[in-house]
Parts: C-alpha cells; sequence; structure tokens
C-alpha cells in the first residue's frame, strides 16, 4: 500500500467565510481526529490532497507545522457536487500496527457466459479489517462463465494476509442477472425495417 506525505497547517479560523478564503488559496480545509485526542483542525495544499485520494483508503504521513508527524487515512471527504474540486476532508488517526475498519472496492474481471447477462455490483465496496498500514487498495473477482442466478459473497472473496471480513459471510457481494429484453410486437419491426430500407 501506498504512503503519501503532505504537509499540512494547523488553522485558526473557522466558518464558511475562512473555508472559502483557505479554497482560493489552493488549498483544502480538514480535520484530524482519533485515538481520543481533541480533533485537530488542519489545511491542506489542494492538489498534492487530490492527487493522494486518487487512492482508496491511501495511507497520509501528514508534517504538521514541520513539528510532528502522524499516520491517517481518508474517513469523509466532501467535494463540490458540480467542479468536483475538494471542499473538506476529515482524516482518521491511525498507528503502524493497528487494526482499522474500511471499505475497500471491489474489481469484477473475466467474461460472464454468453447469453446476454449483466452484472449487479451489489457491494461496490468491501467492508474489510486491516492493519493501517497494509489495507489493500482493491480486491478482484472472477466472474468468468458465471450465468444468470449466480451469485458472489463475501465469504468466495479471497483476501490479502491480515485482511478479515467487517461484514456477514453470507452479504451479496456480486450477482448475475439475465438481460430483460424487450421485444417488439411483429407489426412495429416489420414496419421499421421497411423504413430502414426506404
Amino acid at each position: 500500500m501506498s504512503e503519501v506525505k503532505i504537509a499540512a497547517e494547523t488553522r485558526t479560523e473557522f466558518g464558511k467565510g475562512a473555508a472559502r478564503r483557505i479554497r482560493r488559496d489552493n488549498k483544502v480545509p480538514g480535520v484530524l481526529y482519533g485515538h481520543g485526542s481533541d480533533p485537530l483542525h488542519l489545511t491542506f495544499p489542494g492538489h498534492e490532497l487530490l492527487l493522494a485520494l486518487r487512492t482508496p483508503n491511501v495511507l497520509i504521513s501528514l508534517d504538521i507545522d514541520g513539528k510532528s508527524n502522524e499516520l491517517a487515512i481518508p474517513k469523509a471527504v466532501q467535494r463540490d457536487p458540480l467542479k468536483g474540486f475538494l471542499e473538506h476532508v476529515d482524516l482518521l488517526l491511525v498507528k503502524r500496527g493497528e487494526k482499522v475498519q474500511v471499505e475497500v472496492p471491489v474489481h469484477a474481471e473475466g467474461e460472464l457466459a454468453p447469453g446476454g447477462y449483466l452484472l449487479e455490483h451489489v457491494l461496490d465496496a468491501l467492508p474489510v479489517e486491516a492493519e493501517a498500514t497494509h489495507i489493500p487498495e482493491q480486491v478482484t473477482v472472477s466472474v468468468e462463465g458465471l450465468e444468470a442466478g449466480a451469485s458472489i459473497h463475501a465469504k468466495d472473496i479471497k483476501l490479502p494476509n491480515g485482511v478479515t471480513l467487517a461484514v456477514e459471510e453470507d452479504a451479496v457481494v456480486l450477482q448475475v442477472l439475465a438481460a430483460q429484453a424487450e421485444e417488439a410486437p411483429e407489426g412495429e419491426a416489420a414496419e421499421g425495417e421497411e423504413a430502414a430500407e426506404a
């Protein structure tokens, strides 16, 4: 798992006006919390944070005011619904060796059996418990040759060493559905074909 270093600054201004000023400077307001300590209000460099958050559950090594180094993982990220820029981020303080509960993206690979079947992601992300410094970026599931009615449960997914499920074993993660083909009445199909030929 990748670890990204980011320099952060403590902030003393709060509220919407302060947040707007921070964002105008291409920075992002955020909060670091966890381990029973008081929440720490921080400002992060916008571009660096945006790049780091492209990796799900990225481990961030924070250099706070050039004095203290802390490890954190993203817990909640708020983005502008139209423009997509970061508005605010909540980070959870973690320690090396500590287990945390996170959701890991599920990636399906392979081709379904022929027949126009559809693959439904019941869970886009699988809840797991893993050591903070060894969170997998994703879990991969083979759907090769599956037909309608087939489903993959949480217990069917092979997890890396040290990673355990944080969801019921029988929870459905992926399922294969039969495609719902709409058949046009014969008269309409014939008229459409004639129009195409004309």
